[in-house]
C-alpha cells in the first residue's frame, strides 16, 4: 500500500527540514496559499504515474488551481475519468513512449514549469501465489522487485527529468518533485524499497546541486499516511486520524510551485504536512494532519 513514500539514511543534508513558520512574503506581508496558488494560472504542469494515487490527487488540485495538467499513466480508461487534465497513456519502462509523451505534451502545452514524478512500479504483486511476498527478507527476494522499483521508478524519474530540464534551465526557473518516502532512511518493508527511496533522495540532492545555478528547484516529497484508492481498501484495519488525502499532496506541491523564494528548499526533503504548516493550508476536509518524523515511521 502507499501511505506514502522516500531520504537518504545517515546523511544530514537529506533529512527532512524542520517544520518552520517561514512563509512566501510580499511587500513586506504574508501571502496566503489562495492568494499564492494564483501563480499557476496556465503554468504547464507534469504528473507522471497519475492515473490514480498520490498522482491523481496532485494532478486534480494542480488543475484546480489554473494550471496546465498533463498526465501519464499505463491505464487508459483510468486516465479519462479525471477532470481537467490530459492524459497520455505511458510506460514509463519504454523510452520511445516517454519520448513520445513529451514531444505530445511540448506541442500541446509548450515548456513544462512543473514536473512531478510520481511513478512507481514497485507496489505490483505484492502477494503472489497467496503469499505476500512484500516483506520477505532480501535473499528470498525476487529480483523482478528490485528491477520494477528502479525501472518504473527511480530511472523514470531520471528520464522525466532529463527532457524538461533544458527547457527550465534556458528559461531559469522551474521546479521538480520528486515523491519519495520515509523508507529510505529507516528499514520499512523490504531492502529494495529502501534502497530505491534512497537513491531517489540522493539523486534530488545531486540534481540539486547541478541545478542551482540556473535557477531551477528540485525536492523530494514526503507524503504521510494518504488515502488512495488501495489503502481505502483496508480501512477497516487502518488509524485513518492523520491521514491526508491525495489532494493534500496536490496542494503541498502548488504551494511550492508558487513559491518565488523556493530555491531555498531545493535538495531537501520536505514533509507534505510540515509544507501546509508552513504555507498554511488544510486538507481538503478542513483538517491539519500532523507532520510525521522519523521516529513516527
Amino acid at each position: 500500500m502507499r501511505p506514502h513514500e522516500g531520504g537518504t539514511a545517515g546523511t544530514p543534508a537529506l533529512r527532512p527540514v524542520e517544520q518552520t513558520d517561514r512563509s512566501i512574503f510580499s511587500k513586506g506581508g504574508r501571502v496566503s496559499y489562495t492568494a499564492c496558488v494564483q501563480m499557476l494560472q496556465g503554468k504547464v504542469a507534469v504528473v507522471t504515474g497519475g492515473s490514480r494515487g498520490v498522482g491523481r490527487g496532485v494532478a486534480s488540485e494542480l488543475a484546480r488551481q489554473g494550471a496546465k495538467v498533463f498526465v501519464t499513466g499505463r491505464s487508459e480508461a483510468d486516465l479519462q475519468r479525471i477532470d481537467g487534465v490530459v492524459g497520455i497513456r505511458c510506460d514509463h519502462r519504454v523510452d520511445a513512449e516517454v519520448a513520445a509523451a513529451f514531444q505530445q505534451i511540448a506541442s500541446e502545452g509548450g515548456e513544462v514549469e512543473l514536473l512531478v514524478n510520481n511513478v512507481w512500479g514497485g507496489y505490483e504483486r505484492m502477494v503472489e501465489g497467496g503469499e505476500f511476498t512484500w516483506a520477505r527478507p532480501f535473499w528470498e527476494q525476487p529480483l523482478w522487485r528490485w528491477d520494477a522499483m528502479f525501472a518504473a521508478g527511480v530511472r523514470a524519474h531520471y528520464h522525466a527529468s532529463q527532457l524538461v530540464t533544458p527547457g527550465m534551465v534556458a528559461r531559469r526557473r522551474g521546479l521538480i518533485v520528486n515523491i519519495s518516502f520515509w523508507a529510505a532512511q529507516k528499514h520499512i518493508g523490504n531492502v529494495a524499497y529502501g534502497v530505491a527511496k534512497a537513491a531517489t533522495d540522493k539523486m534530488t540532492a545531486d540534481m540539486a546541486v547541478e541545478l542551482a545555478p540556473h535557477g531551477v528547484a528540485v525536492v523530494s516529497l514526503y507524503p504521510g499516511l494518504v488515502r488512495t484508492e488501495k489503502v481505502m481498501e483496508a480501512a477497516a484495519w487502518l488509524d485513518l486520524s492523520n491521514s491526508e488525502s491525495p489532494e493534500f499532496i496536490g496542494r503541498a506541491v502548488a504551494a511550492l510551485a508558487a513559491d518565488a523564494d523556493v530555491m531555498r528548499h531545493t535538495g531537501k526533503v520536505l514533509v507534505a504536512a510540515a509544507v501546509a504548516k508552513e504555507y498554511g493550508f488544510t486538507d481538503v476536509d478542513g483538517k491539519s494532519p500532523r507532520p510525521l518524523a522519523l521516529a513516527d515511521v
